[in-house]
């Protein structure tokens, strides 16, 4: 009897970790300002698996917080999304970057200023640049100001610090 509850549990198991690998996981990058609330606003959304704060699109290996912010990286503040488009699909997910910045201001987000801070979407897919174009032209109608949020391919993603990793709520775990 105990062989057979073991060969069970060890089914059981079995096919636990089959049913988490047939998960599709997709990602996306997105720069819209300051990483930290656009990083907040990613990993509240449902279907989203995981956010990580970091930097994209400059010609640095390797940056580091104190370069990106000196400006001679290129960088732009990003989070990278893995998502699962059962649950959440990439259209969605560009309503949420439309919603948590202004995109008609050049290099800059409220009072953060610099080359950092830039409107941005990175595409790993023809389909993404498709999407993230259609959106642009739609969200162009609300504004009366130029969207000057960039598409472009993305580049490698350098994870931001350990302390910038979900800054938010871990500043609100200490109030």
């Amino acid at each position: 009897m105990r062989y057979i509850m073991v060969i069970l549990g060890i089914m059981f198991i079995s096919a636990g970790l089959q049913a988490k690998e047939a998960v599709k996981v997709e990602k996306a990058m997105f720069g819209a300002g300051c990483f930290w609330h656009v990083q907040e606003a990613f990993s509240e959304v449902e279907g989203v698996k995981a956010t990580s704060a970091g930097y994209s699109g400059g010609k640095t290996p390797d940056p580091s917080y104190k370069r990106v912010c000196a400006g001679d990286t290129g960088h732009a503040e990003v989070v990278y999304v893995e998502y699962d488009p059962e649950e959440v699909d990439y259209e969605e997910l560009l309503e949420v970057f439309w919603d948590i910045h202004d995109p008609t201001q050049l290099k800059r987000q409220g009072w953060d200023v610099g080359e950092q801070y830039r409107s941005v979407i990175f595409y790993y897919t023809d389909s993404q640049k498709k999407k993230a174009e259609m959106s642009l032209k739609k969200e162009q109608e609300k504004y009366k100001k130029k969207i000057v949020t960039d598409i472009r391919p993305a580049k490698e993603f350098y994870e931001a610090e350990e302390y910038h990793q979900d800054y938010n709520k871990k500043r609100r775990l200490f109030r």
